[in-house]
């Protein structure tokens, strides 16, 4: 039987698995990037490698953006 201390991290880990993925395409879709290919690769990278194309897209995919100002 698992304890509560058990339940509840594989709650967060869930929930971070399936959040940040969605944030992620969210940022994606809602910004421009510097080259009109990189969009669709950055779309690809986090649904191939959620989690980890995630992070990787906040971190390195961020600083491909148009900025608006």
């Amino acid at each position: 039987m698992l304890n509560d201390f058990q339940i509840i991290t594989i709650l967060l880990f869930a929930l971070l698995v399936l959040l940040l993925p969605l944030l992620a395409l969210i940022d994606i879709v809602r910004n421009d990037f510097k080259d009109s290919n990189q969009k669709l690769v950055w779309v690809v990278v986090v649904l191939c490698f959620n989690l980890i194309g995630s992070i990787l897209y906040f971190i390195i995919g961020a600083k491909q953006k148009v900025n608006r100002d």
